[in-house]
């Protein structure tokens, strides 16, 4: 993810889930909960700028001591998250963050172990949503979502573009401008 390789851009990205907080949210989550493992690249520093407690929500078998299980179904089979117990304690608000939401499976499954720990589950936070999925039917509390993507009837009507050529407006298709780099170079 080349967001990370920036110092700055980390930073608005962390500002921008902060603010989403801060403006969909009318009280402060208590506890920030963040899914294995992209979640894990800003879960921790948003619950830092927000001041309250991070609890990961993994895979099997990787969190030490008690844990709860909630199992929910992928494209292509079943699969398991766990929290440990105790993480988050009765009544604490918590808002669940990772950065896609596709079909929801993952995230529903992190809601219902909130729910499971005794937390207030306030509602789900994620960078980008491909909404032709419907993952947000999935999810029973608020979801709020940074940035959308494409839909399905957008990806359809789509002009498939030849190589080499992008598209800036719906009336203008231009050369893709040499960037440089290794493909640049001539080889002999």
């Amino acid at each position: 993810m080349p967001i990370f390789t920036s110092p700055e851009l980390h930073s608005d990205l962390i500002t921008a889930l902060e603010l989403e907080i801060k403006q969909a949210f009318p009280t402060k989550p208590d506890v920030i909960v963040a899914l294995e493992s992209r979640g894990f690249l800003f879960g921790p520093t948003l619950a830092l700028r927000l001041g309250c407690s991070f609890v990961p929500v993994r895979k099997p078998g990787k969190l030490p001591g008690a844990v709860e299980t909630a199992t929910f179904v992928k494209e292509y089979g079943k699969d398991e998250f766990q929290i440990q117990k105790e993480a988050i304690k009765d009544g604490q608000n918590v808002i669940v963050v990772d950065d896609l939401l596709a079909t929801g499976g993952s995230a529903g499954a992190a809601g219902t172990l909130v729910k499971k720990s005794g937390g207030k589950l306030m509602g789900f936070l994620f960078l980008i949503e491909l909404g032709f999925l419907n993952g947000r039917s999935k999810l029973d509390a608020p979801v709020y979502t940074v940035m959308k993507g494409q839909n399905e009837d957008e990806e359809k009507s789509e002009q498939k573009l030849p190589l080499g050529q992008t598209k800036e407006s719906s009336s203008e298709v231009k050369p893709v401008q040499n960037a440089g780099g290794a493909s640049e170079t001539q080889r002999p």
